[in-house]
């Protein structure tokens, strides 16, 4: 069905979420909710869900003039937002794979290191451990300063069903898809920047059952979402901080390679550790394409952001 066609209407814009939502189910049945590919899944997601968004106000011929607008630029304001922040945490992993690359091209024309070499790659180690603290505690404190006043919760004030069928149902489906992008949101940020237990947000119960809403949608939504808050319980018994899983390999073939090194160094001997440092590259490497690749499907939702605005200004200017 054509994408575009399948969200011409307000019970199309539904089925169009809950198929989105129940592939976004399906590929975490197959990965870790804190792997890169699948967080790459969840943004690529946001991004389609707003994009069509913007082609259902177009063709809803909502009354120039009315709330809806100023509700629409709210919740794009808020996108905006979050997903500056969310670029942040990211882009403050480029020091720490930066300085994991640099310890590569000191070692990689050395396959035999000596105890002196050793000692000098050690202490770069070290630099880049440190480096590893520091994004650590600078996204920690994104966290608790820009997302926590993003508002990124479930919205339960449901009134009368009428309230939600204002402007041909348009503000029921921009209730919809603010929970949604909530949803899809903290996916992001606990996965991506900082995990923190201190939120309540994969705690609450969301009811499947709801008369402004499809069911088919709410029970896709709920699922996902319980799916979600299982996997991060069993993360949060685990240690608080960055979780991303290729964060944590670079973090854990940095150590291995430290740890050989502390032998040769240790009995004053000469090494091969080209084993070791193949793998610390792959590792550094994943994180590096991953993390860029998030950065730059972030920098073209901006433009998306900026030109769905502008669509529905001129709409209403011009008609």
């Amino acid at each position: 069905m054509n994408r575009s066609s399948s969200t011409s209407s307000v019970n199309g814009f539904y089925n169009f979420l809950t198929r989105g939502l129940d592939d976004l189910d399906r590929s975490f049945s197959s990965q870790s909710i804190v792997s890169i590919h699948f967080l790459q899944h969840v943004l690529s997601s946001l991004r389609s869900f707003h994009s069509q968004l913007t082609v259902l106000v177009q063709r809803l011929h909502l009354p120039v003039g009315e709330k809806w607008l100023d509700e629409y630029m709210d919740e794009s304001s808020r996108l905006w937002e979050a997903c500056h922040a969310l670029k942040a945490g990211v882009s403050n992993m480029e020091n720490f794979y930066s300085a994991g690359a640099n310890i590569a091209s000191s070692i990689e024309d050395h396959p035999v290191l000596s105890p002196q070499l050793s000692r000098q790659v050690i202490r770069l180690i070290n630099g880049c451990q440190m480096e590893a603290v520091g994004v650590e505690e600078e996204n920690r404190s994104l966290m608790e300063t820009r997302v926590h006043g993003l508002s990124l919760k479930f919205n339960k004030n449901i009134s009368v069903e009428s309230k939600f069928n204002a402007f041909n149902g348009f503000r029921g489906v921009l209730y919809a898809i603010r929970n949604v992008s909530s949803l899809l949101l903290m996916i992001l940020f606990n996965g991506l920047v900082y995990l923190w237990p201190e939120t309540s947000f994969f705690c609450q119960e969301l009811c499947e059952e709801n008369p402004v809403f499809s069911s088919a949608f709410m029970v896709s939504t709920a699922r996902l979402h319980r799916r979600v808050a299982s996997e991060m319980s069993q993360v949060i018994n685990g240690p608080s901080g960055i979780v991303l899983c290729e964060f944590r390999r670079a973090h854990e073939a940095l150590e291995e390679l430290k740890e050989e090194l502390h032998r040769f160094e240790e009995y004053n001997m000469e090494g091969d550790v080209s084993e070791k440092l193949e793998k610390m590259k792959s590792c550094f490497g994943v994180l590096k394409g991953g993390a860029e690749n998030i950065i730059l499907q972030l920098d073209d939702f901006f433009d998306e952001i900026v030109e769905g605005r502008k669509k529905l200004l001129d709409m209403c200017t011009h008609r």
